[in-house]
């Protein structure tokens, strides 16, 4: 059965970007959540308005439980606090750790909390009298996450090395009942993945995420591994929830999908797309499911499962799916009963321990009841449900070693594919969202609700105005420059999808122009130069449109899925999805991104289908012209790389100008932050630093800040040339260690220098110059050699051994005329290298005489 998919609700910006929790009231009247900052929100069930606040507790929380006329709270400074649901006020502080709280679980009688911080540690306070305390000391690492059984009467305990203890509280000092070896990662306390035990609402079994990324079940009275939910997500496992009635199970993923499953089947029934999920919560009663994530945002989904599926949660209390469940009565997941005498012969039967290379695993071969459906499995594997679409088995293996990365490679096979995403813009947060960020303006967009508000702002106010108007259409899409400014939106309600132009000024009475797209296609990517729209839609079509709506051009992309797309005056830069290669260990295949540059008026391709280089794991962020018309990347790593000789076919090569790892800002290591990409302009690159771990911009508009190039060069020292007449301590290694500096800077110099004379080259090369280009390029010319020279003279300055490195940097000066090499011959005099100054001449001379020089010279 294919997984359904909804619309996903918008999130309600609840608390500052950061890890959020969230907890239903044990009535279900109230939910509390707790995140980053020092403001706890509480909303009625039900309620369309605002959230209560209490503002008295502590910043960074970690954890929230709650009973129904209190909450309790962890946070990072160790404390743990009740705080009273009538009052909205803090009672007490119940716990002090001396390092922060990770993670909080209430007792199901509301009388005992327990408590797990980076301490060894796990202590479980009596709410009624706070110096009542248990004691978890079998761990020996920090515990990650912590868990009641229903009836109160075990905890389980998530350990960060990878192990589950599972304590029975029965008596007064708490007994290790097991250590659960092999099924959960080991994890950080801090984070995000999840390895919490999720006991079943009957009881008798608990589900855990695994390093598979799949939920396994365990039975724990015989800790015997159940049936397993598979096949569902991509990325690790970040949250799980059963519902109240044990008939559904709800799981976030790294992948940015919350599933739903159906605990009879295994199944994932629907399919949601909420990325950075991390807290997940059932309404104890009603059809609705809460969830949290690291952007500070709450989701409170109403109507959460589809009315197909209502009846699961309208069941009385579901079995945990077992794979011989022994309560058959009740149990979907027990075999039918036998005839005759089958029916002793499966009483008398004894489960098959597992095997990983059983006959089953390797045929494919699986028993089937005709009658409900059911699939025997009986070594307990639980991979007999787990069948691709030609009935062979999508098995995973849970065991350790070279077996299983040899088996993973067989199952759920999907490559990873580069997402597609438009340039300058942000996502949804809260109710707002940049459609454009460029060094032009920006536009963006309010959610009204019925509609949208689009306000477009320009930072040369004397030039252009700014204007907003109401957004019918729901544009998604935006692109800015001089001339105008372009629109997309989706299909919707059975509109097709919708392309919108509005320039800035016309000498007609018709200022703005619609047309739809073909039906069912959407705009993936949408760019806006001087001459063109250029639309890169879900069809993998290019459409070129000219300003002012004549459609130009229209083209399959080659490279698909596509990715982005940017323009220049008559050129377009497209971006897709490429050949497959090896992605190292996980044994899914990804993407290599391709990148096609074209001039659309001359029906020319400067670049064909020619790969993006990007290192082995990275993305890339965005992709833009420059004001002097060179493309631009920038991926995930913080590297700034500028396209050379992209005019010229199979000649173009990505050239690293800016490292952003590596600005001065950051040398200390005291600040942590991230760079949001706007343009590139005056040699200067343009940006939106993002403090926090925030990963886009919000409102106000920040300011831009611009960064100087660097090309990212070796730090390693100089070579240095040892004489077997030298005698005594030598002071030749001094020197250089103190003009290594001066070398550093002078290196990265002329690298920059070469790269913009360079570019502006092959720019006049491809245009009709102007005279005021032409003297530009010889300026920038005589740039490289200014730098060559001052190189020239730190090199004469370290002596006489240095004089084949001062002869190799004459030879690599531009100037023909003669000028910079009679300055490099003063240079040499001046420190008096007489026989460097005759090697000077020598190559002068050859020069302007219009010979060759050799490299060995």
């Amino acid at each position: 059965m294919a997984i359904g998919a909804q619309q996903r609700v918008r999130g309600r910006p609840a608390h500052t970007p950061g890890p959020t929790y969230l907890s239903y009231t044990l009535d279900g009247k109230r939910l509390v959540t707790a995140g980053s900052n020092n403001a706890i929100r509480v909303y009625t069930t039900g309620s369309v308005g605002e959230p209560v606040t209490i503002d008295d507790c502590q910043e960074s929380n970690t954890a929230v439980v709650a009973g129904n006329d209190f909450f309790l709270v962890g946070s990072e400074d160790g404390t743990v606090s009740s705080y009273s649901l009538q009052s909205n006020v803090l009672q007490d502080v119940l716990v002090r750790c001396t390092l922060p709280v990770r993670d909080l679980a209430l007792s199901p009688d509301f009388e005992w909390v327990a408590v797990a911080s980076d301490e060894l540690v796990v202590k479980i306070v009596n709410l009624k009298d706070m110096t009542r305390v248990l004691y978890l000391r079998e761990q020996s690492k920090p515990v990650k996450h912590l868990s009641f059984h229903p009836k109160g009467s075990h905890i389980a305990v998530s350990c960060s090395d990878g192990l589950i203890y599972v304590y029975s509280l029965s008596k007064e000092e708490p007994e290790l009942l097991k250590k659960v070896d092999g099924l959960i990662r080991a994890l950080e306390t801090d984070s995000e993945a999840s390895s919490r035990v999720a006991w079943h609402p009957d009881g008798r079994a608990f589900a855990v995420p695994t390093a598979t990324r799949d939920v396994q079940v365990m039975s724990w009275d015989d800790w015997e591994n159940q049936r397993l939910f598979t096949s569902g997500h991509t990325g690790y496992i970040t949250a799980l929830a059963w519902s109240p009635n044990g008939a559904l199970l709800a799981t976030a993923g790294e992948d940015g999908h919350v599933l739903l499953w159906e605990t009879k089947t295994q199944k994932a029934l629907m399919s949601y797309d909420y990325p950075n999920v991390l807290s997940i919560s059932w309404h104890p009663t009603e059809n609705i499911l809460s969830f949290a994530n690291t952007d500070g945002e709450v989701f409170i989904h109403t109507d959460f499962i589809p009315n197909e599926h209502i009846p699961l949660l309208s069941k009385p209390l579901q079995p945990a799916p077992f794979i011989h469940d022994p309560l058959a009565e009740v149990s979907g997941n027990a075999r039918r009963s036998l005839l005759n005498s089958d029916a002793h012969d499966a009483q008398t039967r004894h489960k098959r321990k597992r095997t990983p290379d059983s006959l089953d695993d390797v045929l494919g071969l699986d028993d089937r009841d005709t009658d409900d459906g059911f699939i025997i499995d009986d070594d307990g594997a639980g991979y007999a449900d787990r069948v691709n679409g030609v009935g062979k088995p999508n098995y995973v293996s849970l065991d350790d070693g070279p077996l299983s990365k040899r088996r993973a490679a067989y199952g759920a096979w999907e490559p990873k594919l580069h997402q597609p995403f438009q340039p300058g813009s942000t996502p949804w947060r809260g109710n707002r969202r940049y459609l454009c960020l460029n060094l032009i303006g920006s536009v963006w967009s309010v959610d009204q609700d019925t509609h949208n508000t689009v306000t477009v702002e320009f930072y040369d106010r004397e030039y252009h105005r700014d204007f907003h108007f109401t957004d019918v259409y729901l544009w998604d899409k935006a692109c800015l420059n001089d001339a105008g400014t372009a629109f997309s939106c989706p299909p919707r309600n059975g509109d097709p999808a919708m392309l919108f132009y509005r320039p800035h000024e016309t000498w007609t009475s018709r200022v703005d122009w619609r047309t739809p797209l073909p039906e069912r296609e959407t705009i993936i990517s949408l760019s806006l130069s001087e001459s063109f729209i250029i639309a890169s839609t879900s069809s993998e079509y290019i459409r070129i449109f000219t300003l002012y709506g004549t459609p130009y051009r229209v083209y399959r992309q080659k490279s698909t899925p596509a990715v982005s797309c940017t323009s220049w005056r008559d050129y377009v830069l497209t971006v897709g999805n490429g050949a497959l290669i090896s992605s190292g260990e996980d044994n899914f295949p990804t993407s290599r991104l391709t990148y096609t540059i074209e001039n659309i008026k001359r029906d020319e391709i400067c670049q064909n289908e020619d790969i993006l280089p990007l290192p082995a794991g990275a993305s890339i962020q965005s992709v833009f012209f420059s004001t002097t018309g060179d493309p631009h990347i920038y991926d995930s790593t913080g590297t700034l790389l500028v396209c050379l000789h992209w005019r010229t076919p199979n000649q173009a090569r990505w050239i690293p100008v800016l490292d952003t790892r590596k600005l001065a800002r950051l040398a200390t290591g005291g600040k942590q932050e991230t760079y949001f990409p706007i343009g590139v302009a005056g040699n200067r690159f343009h940006c939106i630093i993002l403090k926090g771990g925030e990963k886009y911009p919000y409102f106000p508009r920040p300011l831009l800040s611009e960064f100087d190039m660097k090309i990212p060069i070796t730090t390693t020292t100089t070579t240095t040339t040892t004489t077997t007449t030298s005698v005594g301590p030598s002071t030749d290694d001094n020197d250089n260690d103190n003009n290594n500096d001066e070398t550093y800077k002078l290196q990265e110099s002329f690298l920059r220098s070469s790269l913009a004379a360079d570019l502006l080259e092959d720019l006049l090369g491809a245009t009709n110059a102007t005279f005021g280009q032409k003297n530009e390029l010889v300026r920038k010319q005589a740039d490289v050699d200014k730098v060559l020279l001052q190189s020239l003279m730190v090199e004469c300055r370290a002596g006489e051994d240095r004089g084949m490195r001062a002869l190799e940097l004459v030879g690599l000066m531009r100037d023909r005329s003669g000028k910079m090499l009679e300055a490099a011959v003063k240079v040499a005099e001046r420190y008096r290298m007489d026989l460097l100054g005759g090697r000077i001449r020598e190559v002068a001379e050859r020069r302007l005489g219009g010979g060759e020089v050799d490299d060995g010279e």
